[in-house]
This record gives structure tokens, C-alpha cells and sequence, in this order.
């Protein structure tokens, strides 16, 4: 089986968040799983610095656009036996940032149909095209409607993946035939809502849709979650399925991780990761105490729960908590956690912005990560944290739900709390407070969390069982 697994970013390449983080690990998952599997995305302007003299130049080609005829340069790049494409035009790519621009519709449109230029001028075949996400959805239409004609496409079948239900791309109708090139008798497949939808369009093209768990596959037919697009989720159920996301144990491995200061794995973590305990308090000032640290390494927007972790935070701290947060988002919450650190001194560590290096400091050092988001696709964090053997206190929500199991539960690794409200959330971490001074308790919770498989090896699997049976759909 071939797969061309079309995103735009990609770990190590550009990222900016867990769509970079899957794209990055789930081909090599797949690839091991015997699964011919090659990446392809744009070509920004950071990748061709970085990279620029490991890249290999294939070849190049015209893309139309609608009245547009634009450039593509394609290249490519091998890393851990997965070969990666990247489509080069510095008009779209070359830029600040990987998203926010005015014409990202366009840029994204130019990239989605390059990607099936690029399949006509290479001698590579995909039984499957997996798309992800609006950015890529347009794959799914284009296809259907400009390159089913061509041999090499008859058998061609395409997945869409929705990451975040939140993000459709949504434009003025005008883009249909002006930028898109959509002839009139398809414009209906893009307009929802009286705007043109490009998720709508990946959903209805696609030959099935998945999400990034089984939770979150059965919350987005519920308006609640849905952003809209539950009336045609709902009619669209039958080719809807959700398969948890992994992480990659290579590349999160408190065992041989040369980001944190001392190393341990789940059979013997107590002394070092109290080394690592003391390196977070000596990074972030915090008081030499017996007090737990708990964590956030998170976007510092609403959704993530934030809410509820404002009105708690300082009964946190008054129990006995140590608290530590990382990320960057709106300026409410961003000015909240400063002033936090201001007020308690020593029991409170804040850093604005994204740092990699020190996120990892996080989760090896924490002894609990708070995640008590009103709504999460998956979430990748909760499971990082378990394979530091940190452990994690979540809202029942998407893969959060499915990811944990409360320590009430059979091989509970960690603390669920169901109804999105502060106090809940509280109790919650009380709970995770009192097991903390158990000693004996606590260290059988952490090798529980440590011994989770948050691999791709489950995953991978499913999503081939996946592709196998959208080949068999036709």
C-alpha cells in the first residue's frame, strides 16, 4: 500500500501544533507498519534556510489557478526512511509564519492543487491521498472534479482528517470561481452557511473522514462541539470514524532525553526524576518545599479551560500546590498568570511563549499536568506528561477521555473530572493532591502513567485496517 500524506507543517520541518506533531510521527509509524508512506507540504521560507543544502531539487511545473498560472518548484528530503515533498513558491511561502495572511484561502488552494500537479509529474502513485485539516481539504474536490480522468487517479482514494473542527476556512463565496477555479455546477460542495467552507468540501469529497479520537468523532455531531457543521456530519456519519493520536516514544523518552538533566524510565524514576523536580524549581525560582508542582504547558486561549484554572488557581496555592505555566495566547490570560507570579513568588513560575526546551523541562519535572479544556480534538500533551510520569488531571473531553483512565478505574493512570465548572476542577486536583502524599500510592499511579502505551504502534494499525477498507469502498 502507498500513502501520500498531505499536511502543512510537519515536525521537524514547521510547526505550530499537534497537526506538525502527527505529520511528523504518524508516517514513520506507518512506514514501520510496512506502509509506504511519503509527506508532502509547502516549502516556507524557514525550511529553505534550515535546509537548504540537504534538499533535493526534483523538478518543476505550472499550477492553475483559477485565471492564475503560478510557479511550483518541487523538492525533496529523506529523514527516518520517509521520503518528504515540499512545493516551493515563494510568492505563498516565503513569509512570516505558517498561517494569519490575508490570501491564506489562496495559498492554500495553490498548495492543495500543486500537490496533485505534483503526483502527474512524478512517478509515484498513492492508493491513498490522506488530507488534513482545511488546508489540504481543497485535494479532495480537485480530484474528483479535474484528475479522475487521468489513469494514474482511477484508483485513487482520499481520507480527510479533522484535527480541529474549529478551523474550517471559511471565505466570501467570490473565492469559488475567482481563486479556486470551481466551475459553477460544483460550487455547491464548498458553500455552507452562505460562505465557501473548505472542510465542507474535504468532508463531502473525501472517501472517508476520520478524527483524531472516538470521543471527539461523537461530540462533533453534537452542535456543542461542532462549530456548524453538524447537520452535515451527521449525514456524512456512515464514512465518519474516529483513531486516537500517538506520540513519538523516539523522540519523547525521559530514558535517553538529553533536554532534561537527569535521565530514568518507569522501573526506576523516583531519585532522578527529583533531580529533574529540583532543575524546574531552580529554573523557575520556586521555594525547596515536599509541595507537588503542577504544570501547564498549553495555549493560553479559553477553550483550554483557563477559565476555570482562574478562578482556582490561588485556593490551589493556599493548599499546599506549587504551580508552573507555560504558553502564550490572549492577553487576559497571559497578564493573569504574570500577575500570579508577581503575588506568590516562589510558589508560582511563569514563562510567556513557546520554548520546546523548557516545555520537556516541564513534564520531567512536574509531578502533575493540569488539562481542563472545554473541548480537545485529542490533545498530545496528557500523553507526553504520562511518559515522564507526570501525572495528568483532565476534563472528560475528546481524547483526553479516551487517553486516561481516573485512578478510581482499573489501571487508572491519572484524574478525570466530567462537568466543565471550577469547583470539579478543584476537587479534581484535591484528589490529586491527597493520593500525592501517599507515597506508595502516588508511586504506583506514576509507574502506571509511565507503562501507558501512548505509542503510534495501536494507532498505525487502525488507520491501515482504515485505508484498507476505503479501498475496498469502489
Amino acid at each position: 500500500m502507498k500513502v501520500l500524506y498531505c499536511s502543512s507543517e510537519a515536525v521537524p520541518f514547521a510547526a505550530s501544533g499537534g497537526l506538525g506533531d502527527v505529520a511528523g510521527s504518524l508516517p514513520k509509524a506507518l512506514h514501520d507498519e510496512k506502509v509506504e508512506t511519503r509527506v508532502v507540504m509547502p516549502l516556507y521560507g524557514q525550511i529553505k534556510e534550515k535546509y537548504a543544502k540537504e534538499l533535493e531539487f526534483v523538478t518543476n511545473f505550472n499550477v492553475i489557478l483559477g485565471w492564475r498560472v503560478q510557479y511550483c518548484g518541487l523538492f525533496k528530503y529523506e529523514k527516518d526512511n520517509v521520503i518528504y515533498y515540499f512545493l516551493d513558491n515563494e510568492y505563498y511561502f516565503k513569509r512570516q509564519g505558517l498561517y494569519g495572511h490575508f490570501d491564506d484561502g489562496e495559498r492554500f488552494a495553490f498548495f492543495s492543487k500543486a500537490i496533485l500537479e505534483m503526483l502527474v509529474n512524478i512517478d509515484f502513485t498513492p492508493d491513498i491521498i490522506h488530507t488534513n485539516d482545511w488546508q489540504t481539504a481543497l485535494v479532495n474536490i480537485y480530484i474528483n472534479i479535474f484528475y479522475r480522468h487521468i489513469p494514474k487517479f482511477y484508483n485513487t482514494k482520499t481520507v480527510f482528517t479533522i484535527h480541529n473542527i474549529q478551523y474550517q476556512g471559511k471565505y466570501g463565496l467570490d473565492i469559488i470561481s475567482d481563486v479556486l477555479g470551481i466551475p459553477d455546477e460544483y460550487a455547491h460542495q464548498l458553500e455552507y452557511e452562505g460562505a465557501a467552507n473548505f472542510m465542507k468540501a474535504g468532508i463531502e469529497n473525501a472517501d472517508k473522514v476520520t478524527t483524531v479520537s472516538p470521543t471527539y468523532a461523537k461530540e462533533i455531531l453534537d452542535q456543542w462541539y461542532s462549530h456548524g457543521l453538524d447537520p452535515l456530519l451527521r449525514e456524512r456519519q456512515f464514512k465518519l470514524c474516529g483513531i486516537l493520536n500517538g506520540i513519538d516514544y523516539k523522540e519523547y523518552n525521559p530514558k535517553t532525553d538529553k533536554l532534561i538533566v537527569k535521565n530514568y524510565n518507569s522501573d526506576a524514576f523516583a531519585r532522578n526524576k527529583a533531580v529533574c523536580k529540583d532543575d524546574l524549581r531552580a529554573i523557575f525560582n520556586l521555594e525547596k518545599s515536599n509541595a507537588p508542582i503542577a504544570s501547564m504547558v498549553t495555549r493560553l486561549v479559553e477553550h483550554k479551560g483557563l477559565d476555570l484554572v482562574r478562578n482556582i488557581a490561588e485556593k490551589l496555592i493556599e493548599e499546599g500546590y506549587q504551580l508552573v505555566v507555560l504558553g502564550s495566547g490572549e492577553t487576559q490570560y497571559e497578564d493573569f498568570f504574570s500577575y500570579l507570579s508577581y503575588k506568590y513568588p516562589g510558589k508560582v513560575g511563569v514563562r510567556i511563549g513557546f520554548i520546546p526546551t523548557l516545555a520537556r523541562k516541564i513534564y520531567a519535572g512536574s509531578d502533575i499536568f493540569i488539562m481542563p479544556s472545554k473541548s480537545e480534538p485529542c490533545g498530545l500533551s496528557q500523553m507526553i506528561s504520562l511518559r515522564y510520569g507526570t501525572v495528568p488531571v483532565v476534563r472528560a473531553t475528546g481524547g483526553l477521555k479516551d487517553s486516561i483512565i481516573d485512578i478510581d478505574e482499573e489501571n487508572g493512570n491519572g484524574f478525570k473530572f466530567c462537568d466543565y465548572n471550577s469547583e470539579e476542577l478543584f476537587n479534581c486536583c484535591m484528589r490529586a493532591y491527597n493520593s500525592y502524599k501517599d507515597k506508595k500510592l502516588w508511586t504506583s499511579i506514576v509507574k502506571r502513567a509511565m507503562k501507558t502505551d501512548c505509542s503510534w504502534k495501536h494507532s498505525a494499525k487502525e488507520y491501515i485496517e482504515m485505508y484498507n477498507s476505503c479501498l475496498n469502498l469502489w
